[in-house]
């Protein structure tokens, strides 16, 4: 790689660490500024990435920033988020997710000539997982109630790993990843044996972990690196295994994150944040890598991209970001009692990001027939959800605030105002204070 190259992106780090607090009340998102950076880096700009260097590399780096994102976010997940009170993302999660990438591939099908049912399945369940971060002001406004900011955020947390089923499957039976391998044994193997490898380390590791802690024989920095450990070892065993790493790590997160937590008592010396704590340099980390993926995404995969857009792609990209995405989160929330105003906004801020980006390009490595349309479909939407949910989220999430306080106090039972767990455990990565785009 050019030297230079990277110059531009320690760059545009340090311009985005030095102005993140003030940005993040603008239409200026993190994940703009480092797409921008890499456009500007890419054959459509200074051209010192050109479109022929190996994807090798960029790969990896969007591999390894999904497998850090999908554990922590899932650790960051709690079994009593999920409970009777959280119908939000319950819903969402088991009727809208199906829903989207179900309606997702009846619509591929008159737009994007050229892919049978499979590949046409692949884009669907690809652009299915939303990415909180590129609509961070969504769910972190106070403003806006907290079962909807809640409901979000869980759903982002969970939805990618929840996806990673179902893109096996439709990979394998559309002819990759599978070698001599049948599609149904691919398929049990990446799930099955995945999520029991994924949750025998989580387990093991939190368990040994609140051993030492409770003990006072493991230093503070430790025991951050020995929840980055769980998912550098879940996920190359899982590999190794003919699994999927990926299914592996996000088990391996809720496993870690659910052990801990529940294991934790003031008396042994540990507090209810303990899992928090443990995996915050594994968030932050997370954070980086998630920034260079997007440099790398704009720089290597949008730029060609553009060179060979068609109407055809961005008519899709627009549908994904809005028909496809809103009319099934209106149809899961049906009998709620939930306004329109929040069904729209539910509806709207669902963003594709990292997970659609490493997905999408898995795809296309396995050379498909249609891999060119996929990829583009794959790689426009996210650039357009980059910008439109990045621009509008500070401005939506002030407008559905002010609504919310206004109609709250002529309409004190709105069921927007509905108890929730207490924000202390499992607050949303969202919230101003996590490592996810401050």
């Amino acid at each position: 790689m050019n030297p230079w190259a990277l110059v531009v992106a320690g760059t545009a780090v340090a311009f985005y660490g030095v102005l993140s607090r003030r940005l993040s009340t603008t239409v200026v998102s993190g994940p703009l500024v480092f797409v921008a950076a890499g456009l500007a880096i890419g054959p459509l700009g200074l051209g010192l990435v050109q479109e022929d260097d190996s994807l090798e590399p960029v790969r990896a780096l969007l591999e390894g920033a999904l497998a850090v994102v999908l554990f922590t976010d899932a650790s960051a997940i709690r079994g009593r988020e999920l409970r009777r009170e959280r119908f939000l993302p319950l819903r969402l999660l088991a009727v809208g997710l199906p829903l989207t990438m179900a309606l997702g591939w009846l619509v591929a099908w008159p737009l994007l000539p050229g892919l049978g049912m499979w590949e046409l399945a692949l884009v669907a369940v690809i652009l299915g997982p939303t990415d909180a971060a590129l609509g961070q002001q969504a769910v972190s406004d106070r403003r806006v109630p907290v079962l909807v900011r809640h409901g979000l955020d869980v759903e982002s947390g969970l939805n990618d790993g929840l996806a990673l089923p179902f893109f096996v499957l439709a990979l394998a039976a559309a002819g990759g990843g599978h070698g001599d391998e049948g599609v149904g044994e691919t398929f049990l193997r990446a799930l099955l044996l995945s999520s029991a490898i994924g949750f025998a380390v989580g387990w093991a590791v939190a368990r040994l972990l609140r051993w030492s802690a409770a003990r006072g024989w493991a230093a503070h920095g430790w025991r951050q690196l020995a929840s980055l450990a769980v998912a550098a070892v879940a996920y190359p065993l899982a590999v190794e295994a003919e699994g999927s790493g990926f299914i592996a790590v996000w088990v391996a997160g809720l496993a870690f994150g659910n052990v801990l937590q529940k294991s934790a008592s003031p008396a042994r010396g540990a507090g209810a944040g303990e899992s928090g704590d443990a995996t915050a340099f594994t968030e932050r980390l997370g954070l980086l890598l998630t920034s260079m993926s997007f440099l790398a995404f704009g720089a290597v995969i949008l730029g060609p991209v553009l060179e060979h857009v068609t109407w055809r792609m961005l008519v899709y990209a627009v549908l994904s970001l809005t028909v496809i995405r809103m009319l099934p989160v209106a149809v899961a929330l049906l009998g709620t009692g939930l306004r329109p105003a929040t069904l729209a906004y539910i509806g709207w801020f669902g963003p594709r990001g990292l997970a659609s980006v490493v997905f999408g390009l898995l795809a296309v490595e396995e050379h498909l027939p249609g891999t060119h349309v996929l990829g583009g479909a794959v790689a426009l939407t996210v650039a357009l959800s980059v910008c439109l949910h990045g621009a509008t989220a500070p401005l939506l999430g002030g407008r559905y605030g002010a609504w919310y306080s206004r109609t709250l106090a002529s309409h004190p039972g709105l069921k927007e105002q509905a108890d929730v767990p207490d924000e202390g455990v499992g607050t949303p990565r969202g919230g101003p204070d996590a490592a996810r785009w401050p």
